[in-house]
């Protein structure tokens, strides 16, 4: 019952800035612990962050850290991914999705994940 949507994809030039956000409707989002995935074409999908449930902990993929910057809005629902200097490798579909646990989100790989949003895209040209 948990619907997730992603909001905020498009095409920026390398070096540039762009806001993702997830939308969670049919639950509330501390009581999840919400992860942003992105795939590339012929590529595996890849975790980028994520926000535990709770205490709202975060936590980075190493070579993203620095980069984007995940937060948690409780009063609008919502998690965020600010993502800054963006280059072309990091075109890709990105993703978030939640999972009802009270563990830290960092123990979970991608396929425990219990919702998925449709995904967004994000292009960045040369």
């Amino acid at each position: 019952q948990l619907q997730l949507v992603e909001s905020g994809g498009g095409l920026v030039h390398a070096g540039g800035s762009l806001r993702l956000s997830c939308a969670i409707s049919g639950g509330n989002v501390r009581h999840f612990g919400i992860g942003w995935f992105r795939q590339a074409p012929g590529k595996e999908r890849e975790g980028v962050a994520c926000v535990s449930s709770g205490d709202g902990s975060t936590h980075y993929k190493e070579d993203m850290k620095g980069q984007f910057t995940i937060s948690r809005d409780s009063a609008k629902n919502t998690v965020n991914l600010q993502m800054t200097s963006l280059k072309p490798e990091d075109t890709a579909v990105y993703t978030c999705a939640a999972i009802h646990t009270g563990r830290e989100c960092a123990e979970y790989e991608a396929f425990a994940y219990d919702y998925w949003g449709q995904g967004t895209q994000v292009t960045v040209s040369s």
